[in-house]
């Protein structure tokens, strides 16, 4: 089952902007997760995503970054389901 992780932080206008289709894919996907962190909370994301927030991991990979792609990541979560 596929995990994946929304990278944010509060008053991000693009991470407001990626909230809504990530959570309506996943939502799509029974078995996947959905974790949403913030960078202000973990110095090491902070100091790694900085410039690319809103940050989308599948299974603890970059899929991607400032805007997100629902089909993209459809079919992304479609390869991890295939690989579980």
């Amino acid at each position: 089952m596929p995990a994946v992780t929304l990278l944010t932080k509060p008053g991000c206008h693009l991470c407001d902007d990626a909230r809504p289709v990530v959570e309506h894919v996943v939502a799509e996907h029974p078995g996947a997760t959905l974790q949403e962190l913030s960078i202000l909370d973990d110095d090491a994301l902070r100091e790694e995503y900085a410039e690319d927030i809103p940050v989308v991991l599948v299974d603890g990979r970059v899929h991607s970054n400032w805007h997100v792609d629902a089909d993209r990541l459809r079919r992304a979560l479609e390869k991890a389901e295939a690989r579980a």
